[in-house]
């Protein structure tokens, strides 16, 4: 896989004429554009089939949650729409993650776990009745994904050795939380540069404000191409 195809752009913006726009624009520069909650709520379906048809891939994490059957079918509607990547909570228990495996085909859209997510900390794990760390927590929930059939996990970049250790190199890891150097961390609490999350073994990372709101996006995607591919 080469610098380009790791780097996800996050679509994190309200109209679908905004994310077309980044889409041309980017397109030659980075591998895969993530459809989240805000965009998908805005346009819906609509914005995946876009992307797909322009020749683009699609990570859609839309985080299901929801009882197996209602998952299974989320997961498999998803797939149909033509998504790379899609993501269900591994919170959800072994249940729900084997039934949203099972729905998809045997070649095609991969199944992503959400372990921890990057704004959460020690502190706020608790204050939802976590009884562990973060990282307990993450090792807990990747190794259920795991078991349950589910090709990868969404991580925090400060947790990519401990699930290495944990599932080995089987798994597909995409980390969000990527902030070039110089760049704010926003809303994130486990930040890293792209360069450190490589290193540790993340295969995909996945970078939003950076890019869609610098001044130009296309040479903030480059930057990190070009330190991705220094390693």
């Amino acid at each position: 896989m080469n610098a380009k195809d790791r780097l996800i752009v996050a679509l994190d913006v309200d109209s679908r004429a905004r994310a077309e726009e980044l889409v041309g624009e980017l397109a030659p520069h980075v591998g895969m554009f993530k459809v989240g909650k805000e965009l998908f709520t805005a346009e819906g379906p609509e914005m995946v089939r876009s992307i797909v048809s322009a020749g683009g891939r699609v990570f859609l994490d839309l985080k299901f949650h929801d009882i197996p059957n209602t998952v299974a079918k989320a997961v498999g509607t998803a797939s149909r729409l033509g998504a790379f990547f899609v993501t269900v909570h591994t919170a959800g228990g072994r249940a729900m993650l084997e039934a949203a495996a099972s729905a998809l085909p045997a070649e095609g859209t991969q199944l992503l776990g959400v372990t921890v997510l990057t704004s959460h900390t020690d502190a706020t794990l608790r204050e939802v009745g976590a009884r562990g760390t973060v990282a307990e927590t993450v090792r807990q929930l990747a190794i259920l994904a795991r078991d349950s059939g589910i090709d990868g996990v969404v991580c925090s970049p400060h947790e990519i050795g401990l699930i290495r250790e944990t599932v080995g190199d089987d798994m597909v890891i995409v980390t969000p939380g990527i902030r070039p150097r110089g760049s704010a961390k926003g809303d994130q609490a486990r930040v890293m540069t792209p360069g450190e999350a490589l290193r540790l073994g993340c295969d995909y990372m996945v970078v939003g404000r950076p890019i869609t709101e610098a001044a130009s996006p296309q040479d903030a995607a480059q930057a990190i191409v070009e330190e991705i591919s220094r390693g």
